[in-house]
């Protein structure tokens, strides 16, 4: 049986990996845009992360002609009401910022606060869509930490994963990126939530009727 193609939305590897982790296992066929020969950037416009993840699904999957789940998410961070925006976690630094840099400033705003006033968490927003229509989305939030008080001791990379070098778990020592599967499990991590949501309506409506 032809198995149905799902394009991982995005030019990100490491985004590109984390969206194949949600749909490991079942009968479809993962594919990257490089893979397909497709060259396209959609913009970031929404006004949420859900309007953000839905226009990249629709755009992906129209441009090629498929199956695409596409991902938007962000940091949350209370104590900074106005100053922070989670849509703008990645470029709140400014674009020509890599992971370092962005990290450098995001401890440099934190500065000034103390023990719960460090709070953060995480938002994401995840969509399919095929040949052009939205077919589902959602929204959840995550767990609940707080961001270090020093850079991590290894460079950080530069794509959108950079904060979970320096969102810590202060019940278990770590980081977000040192967690295992069980102690993300036990924090209802946002990740693993989705990948359920994922995995039933995929199993549902295009692996089980899909020829």
């Amino acid at each position: 049986m032809r198995q149905t193609p799902i394009l991982l939305a995005t030019n990100n590897p490491d985004k590109q990996l984390a969206l194949r982790q949600l749909v490991e296992g079942l009968p479809l066929a993962p594919v990257t845009p490089d893979q397909i020969g497709l060259e396209i950037n959609p913009g970031e416009d929404g006004e949420t992360h859900l309007e953000v993840a839905r226009d990249k699904a629709i755009q992906w999957s129209q441009a090629s002609s498929t199956l695409a789940i596409a991902s938007d998410g962000g940091l949350v961070l209370p104590i900074l009401g106005g100053r922070w925006e989670s849509l703008y976690t990645h470029r709140f630094a400014g674009a020509p910022a890599d992971g370092q840099a962005r990290i450098g400033r995001l401890l440099e705003l934190m500065r000034p606060y103390q023990g719960a006033d460090r709070q953060a968490s995480w938002v994401e927003a995840l969509a399919i869509a095929h040949k052009g229509r939205l077919l589902v989305s959602w929204e959840l939030g995550g767990a609940t930490g707080v961001i270090a008080r020093e850079a991590p001791e290894l460079p950080p990379d530069d794509s959108g994963f950079w904060v979970f070098s320096v969102w810590e778990f202060p019940q278990f020592g770590k980081r977000y990126n040192q967690l295992s599967t069980a102690e993300l499990e036990s924090l209802d991590d946002h990740w693993i939530n989705l990948r359920g949501l994922v995995r039933r309506y995929l199993h549902n409506h295009f692996v089980t009727t899909s020829a």
